[in-house]
């Protein structure tokens, strides 16, 4: 079965399931599984060092796969920012057909990128932010909801009331983020009024994924409790997992008038990249969503998409059709 979505003919993949990116993670040997699997994957541009080395992996991704990938694209405001051009010019020069962009006043990108033709996705937090995307000229939405990994903004809206919310105004192909790792989660997505889904750590949970299998282990055996919500004094909410290096920058914040800089060192990347190499899960932050409370195993992506398509379709056509009042004819 493939579930035909306004979203799966616009970027032309089988599946409206995404794995979208995630630092340190959407790397090529994930994103190729994805694709092979009939869903879109999404190499994270700023997990590679230098744009040459993001051509390079674009370069391998495209020897495991002959299907559609895309790249993630993350601008963040920052003191010295990463040369986002010169990236956005490595994927320009690669022949992507597809990108997810997110973060801070992503226009100038999004003009670059739809003046080569390359579809634009644009990772957004509120409905006002995806209709400000979609006047900007983007493609699609990935709209996340406050049960999301990563930043889910400051509004603290859940999934089930922001994706119709967004549903009701948006005209565009629209993907559900936040909480979404199975069959369930799909239909009601759809439901709901998305076009798909994205998956960011139901996917760092497959065999796939190139993160340590101890941390692979500690997401199958984390509920939905654990997560903590770091940098909300800040006004920058991260959903991360649940430790003693979150738990301390929680209690920090808690005190009182803490800045950036009393938690920096807790808080610092190269931490959070020793966790998925060494797989030592309390070595620093890392992201993790409610979701782990429904990961219950570590399938090759291949597995994971074939049971989701499956499942959903016995949900659309078995449960919920019971519900369907019989359809009798009318005579006139």
């Amino acid at each position: 079965m493939a579930l035909k979505t306004r979203f799966t003919e616009l970027v032309g993949v089988e599946h409206p399931i995404v794995q979208g990116g995630m630092q340190w993670v959407g790397r090529a040997e994930l994103v190729a599984a994805v694709a092979n699997a009939g869903g879109l994957g999404f190499i994270t541009a700023l997990t590679q060092p230098t744009p040459d080395d993001l051509r390079r992996e674009i370069d391998r991704c495209r020897k495991l796969t002959d299907k559609p990938f895309g790249v993630n694209l993350t601008i963040l405001p920052a003191i010295t920012p990463p040369p986002y051009a010169e990236y956005r010019q490595a994927i320009i020069d690669s022949g992507v057909t597809v990108v997810e962009t997110a973060g801070y006043k992503p226009q100038e990108h999004v003009d670059h990128f739809k003046a080569h033709g390359i579809k634009v996705i644009h990772k957004c937090t509120a409905v006002r932010h995806a209709l400000s995307a979609e006047r900007m000229g983007v493609d699609a939405i990935s709209i996340d909801g406050f049960e999301c990994a990563g930043h889910p903004g400051e509004d603290d809206i859940p999934g089930l009331i922001l994706i119709p919310a967004a549903a009701d105004k948006v005209k565009i192909p629209m993907i559900a983020s936040g909480g979404f790792g199975d069959a369930r989660g799909l239909v009601a997505a759809l439901a709901l009024g998305a076009d798909g889904v994205n998956m960011g750590t139901r996917f760092m949970c497959t065999k796939e994924s190139p993160i340590h299998q101890k941390v692979k282990e500690q997401i199958v055996a984390n509920d939905e409790r654990a997560t903590n919500l770091i940098f909300r004094t800040m006004h920058n909410t991260a959903r991360v997992a649940k430790n003693a290096v979150s738990d301390e920058v929680v209690a920090i914040e808690r005190r009182g008038g803490a800045t950036f800089e009393d938690v920096k060192d807790l808080v610092a990347g190269s931490r959070g990249k020793v966790v998925y190499e060494a797989g030592d899960p309390e070595h620093g932050i890392w992201s993790a969503g409610m979701v782990q409370g429904l990961i219950h195993d570590i399938p090759s992506c291949e597995e994971l998409i074939s049971r989701i398509v499956r499942e959903a379709e016995d949900i659309i056509h078995g449960r919920l059709a019971r519900f369907a009042p019989e359809r009798r004819s009318v005579r006139a």
